[in-house]
C-alpha cells in the first residue's frame, strides 16, 4: 500500500479561520459557536495532513503521534460534540479556554497555524 504524500496546509487560510472563530469568544452564548468550528478547522487539517479514519475520532487516533497533548484534544473534541448536540448547554469559562488553547497547539502541531 504506497501512503500519499500530506499535502501542504495553507496557513493563511487557516489563520484567517482561526480569528474569525475567536470573535465567537466575545460573549458566553456563541462560545459553542467557536469550539464547534475550531473542531471543524481541526479536522479539516487532519484531512489535508492524510490522517486515515472515516471520523474525527479516527483521524485522532492516527494523528495522535505528532499530537502534543492528545489529553487536551480529546477534551476538546468531546466538549465540542457536546455543543453540537445540546445547543443550551452551559459551558465554563474555563473549560471554553482549555479547549481552545488545546485546538490551537494540535492546529500547530499539524502546522496549520504558525
Amino acid at each position: 500500500m504506497k501512503l500519499l504524500p500530506a499535502r501542504k496546509i495553507n496557513q493563511n487560510k487557516f489563520k484567517e479561520k482561526w480569528v474569525e472563530l475567536q470573535a465567537y469568544c466575545k460573549t458566553k452564548n456563541t462560545w459553542g459557536l467557536a469550539l464547534i468550528n475550531a473542531d471543524s478547522l481541526l479536522d479539516e487539517a487532519l484531512k489535508k495532513k492524510r490522517f486515515k479514519g472515516k471520523s474525527m475520532g479516527e483521524r485522532l487516533v492516527d494523528a495522535q503521534r505528532v499530537l502534543t497533548n492528545n489529553d487536551a484534544i480529546w477534551f476538546a473534541h468531546n466538549l465540542a460534540k457536546k455543543a453540537v448536540n445540546d445547543s443550551t448547554m452551559k459551558l465554563k469559562e474555563s473549560d471554553v479556554k482549555k479547549s481552545l488553547v488545546g485546538f490551537r497547539q494540535a492546529l500547530r502541531d499539524l502546522g496549520a497555524l504558525e
